[in-house]
């Protein structure tokens, strides 16, 4: 199964509380944090409503 590997990059500060809730969703604790998910549709809606905070690649 393919891994999503998801950095996060951009802070939330002045962000809508919603983007604040996905990031903490994904397992992101501080900015240049690097984790990985097995991809999903649930994992892939998450890095689509934020893509803009985030640099993600798909790894097999």
């Amino acid at each position: 199964m393919a891994k999503l590997r998801i950095t996060w990059k951009k802070s939330t500060i002045g962000r809508p509380p919603s983007q604040e809730r996905i990031i903490k969703a994904l397992g992101l604790h501080r900015l240049n944090e690097t984790v990985y998910h097995n991809d999903s549709p649930q994992i892939r809606g998450m890095v689509n409503k934020i893509g803009h905070l985030l640099e993600w690649s798909v790894e097999e």
